[in-house]
This record gives structure tokens, C-alpha cells and sequence, in this order.
């Protein structure tokens, strides 16, 4: 049997209880290997050079430490985050709030241009303990004397090098001028061009390196592919793959806990043998599962990374990303679980369109071009579970079954005054549902985001619009006729928010196709917005907790009905057509009132006199 090393946990860290009781909470077991090597040596209070690729949990490696040692009573800032783009300053400020959710009256402030500048004011006279911030709105606050950074114990560059891609590098270098020389200083960047190197040099003393670097042997055996699409339609996908596959043993990966216990339990539930493991199970249960899946007793895994270490099951045919992993190391990892012993296995990938850098980052290290795997429309799915009855039916008859059986048909008809094919149709309907016969129409496919990068840039909402919320002309899109309903975000121009930070946090957090994002209308304290219906019971969860500029989402639905048809766009009237107004709008003219008729007759009456 193949051993593999121990993987450290959270707790191993010496984190204080309030984090690791928000960690346990988001599900997360175990550190990832950025994580693992730099926690420690931030808690020591050393200076660190991190290089890692995006998507390895950078945030957790420099969030956690300084949360760790933040100080509550004191309100000028302790530790200043620098990021290249006011999506990942806004996302760096989020995780901050979510892992200090047990930590009372602890305040993190995102910082970047295009916001309301009285608001960040406002907000920096009040005190924050981290600021997080892009350069060029860093620095207007040090040219105002609004932002004081002598507090500061530590500061952090978030993605180096595309600071350096953007030009803000220079910015950078003088920012970090102006921090106390005794503060500690983390550096994370996914390569690192001279540029970096001379500013590390300058600015971060006698630092601990840590270098990720990706174990990407892959085993020649297992065939990869991947496929685009949005979270909710994740478990949709899975049972296609699952019924269009020959599986043996299938593990499906996941990031959470709470995850493996709710993708079994509706796998269950749609007729799959399928069972949970994670980090909360006890050994001896662990010990059973496993067992139970190599005497073919159960048939599907559902498994965290942690708790999939060291299982080594021959009968393993399939692996399932349901969530892609953090780097290349782990995905390596978990599609290894197939294609063992000379056998041949699959692995499937799911990836969310906003993770498509990711993927891309993954078939780099892996030197794999993952091949695109083409999700069956329903009505094939239909058909094969037609073929596959017969070809069972065909394989039973070829055998001598018991007189027994055709006796018992005979009887049956008998006794209900049925024929044959009624009682053929019912004993079919036990095997199968209507649905899985009469398939629902198809989903739209989630496209393809050209010109995004991680949802960063706004080219592609739906319709450019103005800073007050109102839409431009635009070309009518053929799914323009999809009756959309009306929801609630309480978050409006109080609070500096515009339409695109509202479609970038619905396509990004909740995977929601910004085709399919209507009119936004933006009020004081709150906005209404347009989106389809149905919507599944966890992304209207998720979307409650999901912030717009600072400010939780707390979706609600105004009504039942569909309330945001789309409007149809609006032409500019012509010189000729402002004069000539058509018969529908001189039948809408209001009519004049007695008082309006004296003022028409005016002139008239000042001529009478001189007759």
C-alpha cells in the first residue's frame, strides 16, 4: 500500500480559539501548503517572501496571523493589506470579516478608487484595525493625512507581480517609505521578475522564504477532463456523468465538511449507495466506510482532502472534482485515487467560470491539456436509460427464468383486468421517474467570460450603464424574454455601491450568468434587481452573507410574480420627430383647465381697449 505523509490541521497552528472556531465552522480541516509553511513563521513574527500561484489560500496565510495578534482596544490601523484591484481588495476584506467573525468589535476597511471618498473618510475617522487597500487610493489618503500608518505592525503585498503588470509598483515603493521601519512585512507573488526582487531587497528584511512548488506527476492512465459550469447546476451534472459512465468505485471531492454530508445525502436520495467522510467522522466509522467500498457495498465516496489520505482501493474507476482543489499538488492528489495497480481510470473536473484561471494554472503544472467533456442534453439522457433497460431485459431473457415468473404475469392480469403493458408500464415507473422519462428543457450552458479575468472589469454586464444605475442603448439579446423576478439587496448609493459591484458579486459568489442579471435599480439604502426564478435554496442562502461593497447583501424577494420584464431599448428622438409628436402621444396631451384658458387669451384681451 502507498503511504503518504501526515497532513497537519488548523489546530496544530497555535491559533487562538475565536479562529479556529470560525475555520471549524467554514468546514476547512487542513491548511494548504502556503498556509501550512507561512502561519508559523507570521506568528513568530518573522519577515516572509511568499511564492505561490493564485488559488492556494494566500488570504488564510497573512489573515489568520494578524487577526491572531491584532490588538481590539487600539483603533489606528495595525496591518495594511496592498492589492492591485479593488475585486481582490474588496475579497481580502471579506475573508477578513468572515475569519474574525468571533472577535467582537474587530473593523477591517477596503480602501480603493472609483468608492465614495467621504465614505472612506468617514470611515477611517471612525478606525478600523486593517486596512486594505489598492495603491493609488492608499496613497491619496496619505497625501490628505486621512490614513496615519504608524501604528502599523504589519504590512502585506497581495500579488506582487500583477502590481508590477499594472505599473503600481512605483506606488508601492513609496507607501512602504512611509511605514515604521519595525514592522513586519509579507510579500506574496506568484513569480518573481527583478522588479519584485529589488523591492523585497528594500524592503523586507532578512525575510524566510517559502516557495510552493507543485508535485504534477500524473499517472499516464487516468484520462482528465473538465467542465464549465455554474454551482447550482453542479449536482445536475454529477448524476449525467454518473449514469453516462461505467463506474466501479467513485470518490467525489469536495473543499468542506458540510459538503460531503449534503452531496451524499442528495445522491442518496436519487438512488445512488453513496457515503460521507470527513474530518468529524471517527476512525473506526472511517475504517467501515472504506471497507464498505471495497466489497462493492457502497459505490460512491464522498470525501475533503484530509480524509481521502491513504485510501487505496483498486475498484476506484472514477474521481470527481465536484469543487476544484486549491493548487496542483492536491489535484494530483485526489485523481490518484484512480488509475492504480497498470488500471485505467477517469477523472472529471468542475470548474465555476470564474475559476477558470485555475484550471489554466492546473494544466500548466500538470503539462495536461484537459480535454472538455460535453454534458448529455436530457432527452439523450432519456434515451440511454431506454438502451440500458433493454440491453438488462436482453440479458435476462437470454437466460431460462422460472416458470413462476410468467405465471405470476398471467395472474396479475388476471386479477387487475389488466393487459400486459399496463402492468409492464407500472412495474417501469418503480425503476424510474416521470422526470427521468420526460426530461425538463435544458439549462443554458454558463458562456464562456472572454476579456474577464477571475470576474475582474465589467465589459461584459448586462448593458453597460451610467453611474446612477440607468442602462445604455443596447442590442436586444435573444434571452431578453425570460421573465425575470424582482429581489431586494440592501445596499444601495449610501453606501457607494454601483450596478456592475452588484453583477459582479451575483456572477461571482453565487455563479449566476450575468446574461441572466436584469435591470438594476439602485435607491438610497437599498437596490432592486432582476433574476431568474427558482432560484435554489443555498445560493438564496449564500447570497444573504455575500457583501456589495462592505455591506451584506441580505437578498430578499419583493414578490412572487415576475416583476422585471426587460424594457425595450430606447432610441433618441429625431429634430422632425419632436415636432410631429404621433397620434398616441397627442391622445395622452392632458386637457386644458379653466385656469390655463385666461392665460392663452391674454394678448387678446390687452388689444381690446385700443379698438
Amino acid at each position: 500500500m502507498q503511504t503518504e505523509p501526515e497532513q497537519a490541521l488548523f489546530a496544530d497552528l497555535d491559533l487562538p480559539d475565536a479562529l479556529l472556531r470560525a475555520i471549524k465552522q467554514l468546514g476547512y480541516e487542513s491548511p494548504s501548503p502556503i498556509q501550512g509553511k507561512s502561519i508559523p513563521v507570521l506568528l513568530e513574527g518573522k519577515n516572509i517572501i511568499g511564492q505561490a500561484q493564485t488559488g492556494t489560500g494566500k488570504t488564510a496565510a497573512f489573515a489568520l496571523p494578524i487577526l491572531a495578534n491584532i490588538d481590539l482596544k487600539q483603533t489606528a490601523p495595525q496591518a495594511l493589506v496592498l492589492a492591485p484591484t479593488r475585486e481582490l481588495a474588496i475579497q481580502v476584506a471579506e475573508a477578513f470579516q468572515v475569519y474574525a467573525r468571533h472577535m467582537k468589535n474587530f473593523h477591517v476597511l477596503p480602501i480603493y478608487g472609483g468608492a465614495d471618498m467621504r465614505g472612506q473618510l468617514r470611515a477611517l475617522k471612525r478606525g478600523a484595525h486593517v486596512v486594505v487597500g489598492t495603491p493609488g487610493r492608499i496613497l491619496d489618503h496619505l497625501g490628505r493625512k486621512s490614513l496615519k500608518l504608524n501604528e502599523l505592525k504589519t504590512v502585506v503585498l497581495d500579488e506582487a507581480d500583477e502590481m508590477l503588470r499594472m505599473g503600481f509598483i512605483d506606488d508601492v515603493d513609496t507607501i512602504l517609505a512611509e511605514t515604521p521601519e519595525t514592522r513586519q512585512t509579507a510579500l506574496f507573488s506568484a513569480t518573481m521578475p527583478d522588479r519584485i526582487r529589488q523591492i523585497a531587497k528594500r524592503h523586507v528584511e532578512s525575510p524566510v522564504h517559502i516557495k510552493i512548488k507543485a508535485k504534477t506527476a500524473v499517472v499516464d492512465t487516468i484520462e482528465q477532463a473538465f467542465l464549465i459550469i455554474n454551482q447550482g447546476e453542479k449536482l445536475d451534472a454529477l448524476t449525467r456523468y454518473l449514469d453516462t459512465e461505467a463506474t466501479e468505485g467513485v470518490i467525489i471531492f469536495v473543499r468542506t465538511r458540510e459538503a460531503t454530508v449534503t452531496v451524499a445525502e442528495k445522491l442518496n436520495a436519487r438512488g445512488y449507495i453513496a457515503a460521507a467522510i470527513n474530518g468529524d467522522i471517527s476512525q473506526p466509522i472511517r475504517e467501515k466506510t472504506i471497507a464498505r467500498l471495497k466489497k462493492s457495498q457502497l459505490d460512491i465516496l464522498v470525501a475533503t482532502d484530509v480524509a481521502a489520505r491513504g485510501i487505496d482501493v483498486e475498484r476506484i474507476s472514477h474521481v470527481i472534482n465536484f469543487d476544484i482543489p486549491y493548487d496542483s499538488e492536491a489535484y494530483v492528489h485526489r485523481i490518484g485515487r484512480t488509475g492504480r495497480a497498470g488500471r485505467s481510470g477517469k477523472a472529471l473536473l468542475f470548474v465555476q467560470p470564474r475559476e477558470r484561471r485555475l484550471l489554466g494554472i492546473i494544466e500548466k503544472d500538470t503539462k495536461q491539456k484537459l480535454n472538455s467533456w460535453e454534458k448529455p442534453s436530457a432527452k439523450q439522457m432519456a434515451e440511454q436509460r431506454k438502451t440500458k433497460l433493454a440491453e438488462v431485459l436482453a440479458a435476462k431473457l437470454e437466460t431460462n427464468l422460472p416458470s413462476v415468473y410468467h405465471q405470476w404475469v398471467e395472474e396479475l392480469c388476471q386479477q387487475l383486468e389488466l393487459p400486459a403493458e399496463q402492468l409492464a408500464a407500472a412495474l417501469l415507473s418503480e425503476q424510474f421517474t416521470l422526470e427521468q422519462l420526460l426530461p425538463p428543457p435544458e439549462t443554458k450552458k454558463p458562456r464562456r467570460e472572454k476579456n474577464l479575468r477571475d470576474g475582474r472589469g465589467d465589459r461584459n454586464e448586462r448593458g453597460s450603464r451610467t453611474e446612477r444605475g440607468e442602462r445604455k442603448p443596447r442590442k436586444p439579446r435573444r434571452e431578453d424574454n425570460i421573465a425575470l423576478e424582482k429581489y431586494r439587496i440592501e445596499a444601495g448609493h449610501n453606501h457607494g455601491v454601483q450596478p456592475k459591484d452588484i453583477v459582479g458579486a451575483l456572477a461571482n459568489e453565487a455563479g449566476i450568468d450575468r446574461e441572466y442579471i436584469g435591470r438594476i435599480e439602485l435607491n438610497d439604502d437599498h437596490s432592486l434587481v432582476g433574476l431568474p426564478p427558482g432560484m435554489p435554496k443555498d445560493i438564496f442562502q449564500l447570497l444573504q452573507k455575500v457583501r456589495v461593497k462592505g455591506q451584506p447583501m441580505r437578498l430578499s424577494r419583493t414578490q412572487a410574480g415576475n416583476s422585471d420584464e426587460p424594457e425595450p431599448t430606447k432610441q433618441a428622438a429625431s429634430p422632425s420627430t419632436r415636432k410631429k409628436p404621433d397620434a398616441k402621444t397627442r391622445s395622452r396631451k392632458p386637457k386644458a383647465t379653466e385656469k390655463d384658458r385666461p392665460r392663452r387669451n391674454k394678448p387678446a384681451a390687452k388689444k381690446k381697449p385700443q379698438s
